[in-house]
């Protein structure tokens, strides 16, 4: 029986009320965090099936592929699940280098310095040109 078919081990997570835990988008390679979103049962059954990061939209209340209208996907490499099997880390190579959909290579670009958030990394992509129909 195949790892997606035994799917005891997604009992031994800590959904929250919703049914969804979060997800951390970590670079491979530089370590960087590039996003965090939410998963549930089917994404993480998906993200495993097809390796490539597919998470839980709370907003459109729908399964959605990372980089599915901007191309800019993340191909897993490595999972991991924390020890109060409450969050998950998705080790990620992530297409394009840009994981937000504001063009940059990180969600996580306000810094916070002397009292107030300042923006600390520059648009790489613009968004119009990400997704354009």
């Amino acid at each position: 029986m195949s790892e997606q078919e035994n799917t005891a081990w997604l009992d031994e997570i800590k959904w929250n009320a919703d049914g969804l835990v979060p997800a951390v988008a970590q670079d491979s390679q530089s370590g960087k965090i590039l996003a965090l979103a939410w998963m549930n049962r089917d994404s993480l059954l998906q993200t495993i099936k097809l390796k490539r990061a597919v998470y839980w939209s709370r907003s459109k209340q729908r399964l959605w592929q990372k980089g599915e209208t901007s191309g800019h996907t993340q191909e897993i490499q490595d999972i991991y699940l924390d020890c109060d099997k409450d969050a998950i880390i998705l080790s990620v190579i992530q297409t394009g280098g840009v994981a937000c959909h504001t063009g940059r290579q990180s969600c996580f670009f306000h810094h916070f310095e002397n009292g107030k958030w300042v923006i600390s990394a520059p648009v790489l992509i613009n968004p119009d040109e990400m997704y354009k129909k």
